[in-house]
């Protein structure tokens, strides 16, 4: 981890931190999601790097270090895809491989949907690519589903406002750890479903987050709240739906987002293959939301093994 280096870049008059560890000529650019930093990726980066790629793991605007937008409601995933772009710009990097979690897969398919020149693979954990149009999640699950909860202008933010933010933190990765999806009962908040006496995943240490709480301490979570979750409905509203490129999507069987309604089923019957045809599937049977860090060393082997395949 002391390796890594942390740099700034200036894009649309904000500055986005930037993790780097690694010099080799074909680069991995790490994508975060929910409640997360570049930190997630910390012992894939390592990983890659150490096998002669170069890793690069920004944090979203409004997140960790990167600079919040002047109107932190105004965000959405074309953004986030805008600074994918001039952050590969920056740094005179003409074809990358990109490898996303959470909504960082999202940003990752919508990426290499719209600039295929530029991915030699794509890489993503939980989230499969989904087909054109709005994303419905709610659809099917009750108004105590999180997502709704958290789409809800102000809802979140007395929720959260609570607590301190590595608690936030703390407890969101808890309730997305488990297998079953976060909903809270009509007179509940989402935060409520975590008793404090609840320990953190085993693989998921204090120091850990500390780190995280840290950093969100930083930036609050106002910009979290519209990217995902209050863009997520037009993220894929664009006429080209297909990656071209070859992907590797690695499910965590124990994934509280295969309870979505037609998730896992659009996951298993391979209908993910109209949208990625070059997609191959793996499936961890103890896996969880965040299997790279939960399994690290897994998808480690499974990431390097695409990257030695396809560089």
């Amino acid at each position: 981890m002391d390796q890594i280096q942390h740099k700034f870049i200036k894009v649309e008059g904000l500055n986005l931190h930037i993790a780097e560890i690694g010099t080799g000529p074909n680069v991995v650019v790490f994508l975060h999601g929910f409640p997360e930093i570049w930190y997630s990726w910390r012992h894939q980066m390592v990983a890659v790097a150490n096998a002669g790629f170069r890793a690069i793991a920004p944090d979203c605007r409004g997140y960790g270090l990167s600079d919040p937008p002047a109107e932190p409601e105004k965000p959405s995933f074309k953004d986030t895809v805008n600074d994918i772009l001039a952050i590969l710009d920056h740094l005179g990097l003409t074809k990358v491989f990109l490898a996303g979690t959470d909504f960082g897969a999202l940003s990752a398919y919508l990426f290499a949907i719209q600039y295929p020149e530029r991915v030699s693979g794509v890489i993503t954990t939980g989230v499969p690519c989904f087909p054109p149009g709005p994303l419905d999640f709610n659809i099917g699950l009750p108004e105590g589903f999180y997502v709704s909860r958290f789409q809800q202008p102000g809802r979140a933010e007395a929720d959260f406002g609570r607590l301190e933010a590595k608690t936030v933190v703390r407890n969101i990765y808890i309730l997305f750890s488990r297998s079953e999806v976060p909903i809270a009962s009509e007179n509940q908040e989402v935060m409520d479903l975590v008793d404090a006496s609840t320990p953190l995943p085993p693989w998921f240490t204090e120091e850990d987050l500390a780190a995280y709480g840290a950093l969100y301490e930083k930036s609050g979570f106002q910009t979290a709240l519209q990217i995902p979750y209050r863009s997520l409905r037009d993220a894929f509203n664009i006429p080209e739906s297909k990656v071209k490129a070859p992907a590797l999507l690695i499910v965590g069987d124990k994934d509280y987002i295969l309870k979505f309604p037609g998730m896992d089923d659009y996951i298993r019957s391979g209908k993910t293959k109209e949208y990625v045809p070059k997609l191959e599937t793996v499936h961890l049977p103890e896996g969880t939301h965040f299997v790279q860090e939960q399994l690290s060393e897994e998808v480690n082997q499974l990431i390097l093994n695409f990257l030695n395949k396809h560089e």
